[in-house]
């Protein structure tokens, strides 16, 4: 068998549909099988299949008490469960679907239509972990990125969430607004590669400094590359072009106006305002007004004019996340 072959576990207190659930899906899976509910439990638990089929009539704990049990144990919450019963009836099937199962196969089963729900569920769980993966390397190289730098953690949770905010109130859909929530923390990636020396002196920069400060752009950019997934794509333009303004005077392009992509606009009014009002060893924390004074003062110059009424529009999320995720006192 081959080690990537998935795992199914098949649920039934009846032998002989046990049987025909074997002989449909035995040549493609490796199966488990359980005829009451606690050994299915303690299964699922056990061996992590990738996928349950679960009959919902059964002596003692029903397919539901089953399903319910599942979806509340954090080990085993996320595996598909697909119920497989002689109920036919939409109440059942919405019932099924109220308690976390993914899809509802009525008996007697056909064997092209189970063998084509397993194998799309299956898929969707892949497309799941390789999301979930791509996160967690988009979440690690921003952690690695501030231990170079001054700034906290609580920094880039903040911009983000405060992008986030922006993104929603300017009309952006909920998954476009997250995707930028989880880009955001890539913005400053780049500054891995720009020396100590450089990153981390205490005092104003010169000419020829800043020079190499201002390459973080490009270096994030280039650490992140061209994934062609809808997030890295987003971390790479943020990463790029968060420092560019709208009047054409910012880095590394000198971009101008809506030629610096929606995502980058945003992070920056987000980045601006957050490091304004937050405290560094190299200087206070502005005040509230003071930040929204300055912001108000470089709309159509730093800051895209339509976004930053927008941005004042969303101020009271933007100050309750800021909020939430304050710095404690040292």
């Amino acid at each position: 068998m081959l080690r990537d072959t998935k795992t199914l576990l098949l649920v039934d207190d009846e032998s002989t549909n046990l049987q025909v659930l074997r002989n449909i899906l035995s040549d493609q899976y490796r199966l488990l099988f359980a005829k009451d509910g606690e050994r299915a439990i303690a299964l699922a638990s056990m061996e992590q299949p990738d996928l349950i089929l679960l009959d919902v009539m059964m002596p003692g704990m029903s397919g539901h008490d089953v399903c319910r049990t599942l979806k509340a144990d954090k080990n085993t919450r996320k595996i598909p469960v697909i119920f497989v019963t002689a109920l036919a009836d939409a109440e059942d099937e919405a019932r099924g679907f109220e308690l976390g199962a993914v899809d509802y196969v009525t008996k007697p089963v056909s064997a092209p239509i189970l063998q084509a729900r397993v194998k799309n569920h299956l898929s969707l769980v892949q497309i799941d972990e390789l999301v979930e993966t791509r996160l967690a390397v988009v979440h690690r190289l921003g952690r690695a990125a501030e231990y170079k730098d001054n700034e906290t953690g609580l920094h880039v949770i903040r911009m983000s969430y405060f992008a986030r905010v922006i993104a929603l109130e300017a009309g952006m859909c909920e998954a476009w607004a997250d995707t930028l929530l989880n880009a955001a923390p890539m913005h400053d990636i780049g500054k891995i590669g720009i020396p100590d020396a450089v990153l981390q002196k205490p005092g104003k920069l010169n000419p020829e400094e800043w020079a190499v400060m201002q390459q973080h752009a490009r270096i994030g950019a280039e650490i992140i590359g061209e994934d062609g997934s809808d997030l890295l794509n987003m971390a790479r333009e943020v990463a790029l072009c968060h420092h560019e303004k709208w009047d054409g005077t910012g880095y590394p392009e000198g971009l101008k106006g809506k030629d610096i992509p929606l995502s980058a606009r945003i992070v920056a009014l987000a980045d601006v305002f957050d490091a304004l009002t937050s405290e560094r060893p190299y200087k206070k924390a502005w005040s509230i007004e003071r930040a929204t004074d300055l912001v108000r003062e470089q709309s159509g110059k730093h800051f895209d004019p339509e976004l930053v009424d927008v941005f004042f529009r969303s101020l009271p999320g933007i100050l309750e996340v800021r909020e939430r995720w304050q710095e404690q006192p040292a």
